[in-house]
């Protein structure tokens, strides 16, 4: 019999549609899995199943593990939810009142309100199953009737209760340039936290993602894995807790640090989503399910094609003119680019953006930099075959700005304290519906202007300290919560006005990369460290939770390492350039011009087709690292081979693909030669059956080291 799992969402629904008998369960399926909620006797919810799909749910028991747990009862251990009512009495006793399950082709809805015993509190749990993407979603809605506010001292979007003999836990850590660290360890008796305090750049030290692998350590084929992540580009937590009897809690949502909610009476808290996926074959099954889903729901414009970006930032830094520009567009249009990104430095002019010292929040153009104006930058984009793109970071300001001069209550810090400077800038207050305007103006006003932008790189460089609000007052507590429910209202209403608007999500590099945002964005910049033996490492680990065309992949001169080696990686993800295209020498450019046709004709199988990572960099000890594409028609594969550090006369061992149709025959031919060269693979334009090249593989690892090949495998 399958581990159960025993997972808790909460949701506040208005509507009382059904009502549920205890020891009835209420199912929530997928294609091959299941959630499985009870009533209890004494009126609370239990999760009673989580895990693969079964026949019939009648014979499972109601369970003894509440769903969400309310602080202030029976609980000793952590809560999902704690309180504080405005008469001071810290308890909640939730019981079930009522549900709603609504059906359709794909997507399915449970919603099953509770309320508490005493005081007019309810709490609805929200969960929501896509059924061919295997996923589920969950939040928690709250509302309350009381005669003052109601303290949310601590509210989880889920609680899972699992049980199994052992829990393997994975997340993910690092710091700028050192993004997505992958870390697995065994949880224990007690409690082990994963969170992040740094707000705007959440994921910067911990990312808001894990998996979490039962009675084994996490295998890529093999074992039941739980992949989650929180939709919240704040503060999160993540709380696993090993109880008494080894069973295991584990709570997602908003990290309660310094964020005790004042609720007014009649207005409803959403908590944000969960979101997450369980497979019994490993992990390979449950990022093609997160992959899958986010293409369809989590990212803007997700099963669209993404454009070939030409980025200026590597080659001018602060420093450029419309020479320097305009000669990089001829040779973005030469290369086959289909987009133009003007990065920092084009704004301000009473204090102009030189360095990183001024002029953030004056979002003027620099008519000593661009005497011609966007307009001629728009131009001459259009003039070489490009779009037009813009980097804007509407969340902050420089001391030395004129916005800082006119607008000192906008700017969160500590009254009476010096500014605390991070990157020379500090933070605008998004809780202020004014600051809001302001954000959602500048994008706006530059589109009314500029008809011509078609792209923004929206950057967000440093983290809140010194919080302090002056538009929330005594309410202090709501400022890291108000903040991203304010970026988001900003996002919201420019995809209103601009609903086809691609737009690239940065900070910092990977400081912000949730879905939460992403549905607004059409991609995101995973790493400043664009050195491509350490973009090797991001890719693997954003791949267990993002699809290939959300993660900007950029050649750069980082690393220096051979172009093709640069390109070849780069091409894993969503390709683009930001690189000094003048400096290449003819071959170097002829083999980039190839590479961009190449990849564009690659694209729809990078970005559409199921991933596999076939071999793994962390356990090889960097010597290679191999992935693969497969067509969802299993028509074609594309392999992706890289030899990093290997040691002296190290024997690589042949790597089996997967994803074909193991009955048909498939040639195999290596691709994106740098010119005047030929394969050295001996397999090279041989046929091989699907069955042969899953079951015995192919030798496609070189010895050499910073060497990398791509193969297509098609279908005869």
């Amino acid at each position: 019999m399958k581990t159960r799992l025993t997972l808790l969402l909460v949701l506040c629904c208005s509507a009382l549609a059904a009502l549920a008998q205890p020891g009835k369960p209420l199912v929530l399926e997928t294609r091959n899995a299941a959630l499985v909620l009870n009533v209890g006797a004494r009126g609370r919810v239990y999760q009673s199943y989580f895990g693969e799909k079964l026949v019939s749910y009648s014979e499972l028991d109601t369970g003894t593990k509440e769903a969400y747990v309310a602080a202030g009862t029976d609980n000793v251990f952590e809560p999902a939810i704690r309180v504080v009512h405005a008469d001071g009495n810290p308890a909640l006793d939730l019981q079930y009142v009522s549900h709603t399950l609504q059906t359709g082709k794909n997507v399915s809805m449970l919603r099953v309100v509770c309320r508490d015993s005493l005081y007019p509190v309810s709490v609805t749990m929200v969960l929501t199953a896509y059924a061919k993407e295997n996923v589920f979603k969950s939040a928690v809605e709250i509302q309350h009737a009381e005669n003052a506010p109601l303290v949310l001292a601590s509210v989880a979007s889920a609680m899972l209760r699992l049980n199994a003999d052992s829990y393997w836990l994975t997340h993910l850590h690092g710091d700028w340039a050192e993004e997505m660290r992958l870390e697995e360890t065994q949880l224990t008796s007690g409690l082990k936290l994963v969170d992040s305090k740094s707000g705007t750049r959440a994921a910067m030290f911990q990312a808001p993602l894990f998996l979490l692998a039962l009675n084994q350590p996490a295998a890529e084929y093999s074992g039941e894995v739980i992949a989650g992540t929180l939709a919240w580009s704040g503060n999160f937590r993540f709380a696993f807790e090993v109880e008494n009897d080894h069973c295991l809690r584990v709570g997602a949502g908003i990290n309660p640090y310094a964020s005790d909610y004042r609720l007014p009476p009649n207005q409803p808290f959403t908590a944000p989503e969960f979101i997450f996926t369980y497979s019994h074959e490993g992990t390979a099954v449950s990022s093609a399910n997160l992959q899958q889903w986010a293409r369809k729901y989590g990212i803007h414009r997700g099963e669209e094609s993404r454009a070939v970006v030409l980025n200026n930032w590597e080659t001018t830094k602060f420093n450029f003119t419309e020479a320097k520009l305009t000669s990089l567009m001829a040779q973005g249009g030469r290369l086959g680019a289909d987009l133009f990104l003007l990065d920092d430095a084009w704004f301000g002019n009473k204090f102009p953006r030189n360095n990183a010292k001024a002029g953030l929040g004056d979002w003027q153009v620099n008519k000593a930099k661009l005497p011609g104006g966007l307009q001629l930058l728009v131009a001459e984009s259009k003039k070489n075959k490009l779009q037009f793109g813009l980097w804007i970071e509407p969340e902050m300001v420089n001391p030395q700005s004129e916005l800082y001069t006119r607008h000192p209550e906008w700017i969160l810090r500590l009254p009476g304290r010096p500014d605390e400077l991070r990157r020379n800038q500090l933070v605008l207050d998004l809780a202020n519906p004014q600051v809001q305007d302001f954000a959602f103006g500048i994008i706006d006003s530059l589109l009314i202007k500029h008809p011509g932008i078609a792209y923004f790189k929206w950057d967000s460089n440093r983290e809140i300290t010194s919080p302090y609000s002056q538009y929330l007052g005594p309410n202090q507590s709501n400022l890291s919560i108000d903040y991203v429910r304010g970026l988001y209202g900003v996002m919201a209403r420019v995809q209103q006005k601009y609903p086809r608007l691609p737009m690239m999500l940065c900070s910092s590099g990977g400081g912000r990369i949730d879905y939460g945002a992403l549905k607004y964005f059409t991609e995101f910049w995973p790493s400043d460290n664009t050195d491509p033996v350490e973009r090797i490492y991001l890719h693997y680990g954003y791949s267990f939770f993002y699809p290939s065309l959300a993660l900007s992949s950029h050649v750069t001169s980082w690393g220096k390492q051979p172009l093709k080696f640069r390109t070849d990686v780069a091409m894993l993800g969503k390709l683009g350039y930001d690189i000094d295209l003048g400096e290449l020498s003819a071959p170097d450019f002829a083999f980039s011009q190839a590479a961009v046709k190449t990849y564009k004709a690659l694209s729809p199988t990078i970005w559409r087709g199921t991933q596999y990572r076939l071999v793994s960099p962390y356990a090889t000890q960097g010597s290679r690292a191999a992935f693969q594409y497969a067509a969802a028609d299993k028509s074609e594969a594309i392999v992706f081979s890289y030899t990093m550090h290997p040691r002296f006369r190290e024997n690589f061992t042949n790597v089996k693909l997967q994803g074909l149709a193991a009955d048909k025959q498939y040639v195999v031919r290596e691709i994106n030669l740098y010119p005047g060269t030929q394969s050295k693979f001996k397999f090279h334009g041989k046929a091989y059956s699907g069955e042969y090249l899953m079951k015995v593989g192919m030798p496609i690892s070189s010895q050499e080291p910073l060497t990398s090949a791509i193969f297509q495998v098609k279908r005869q």
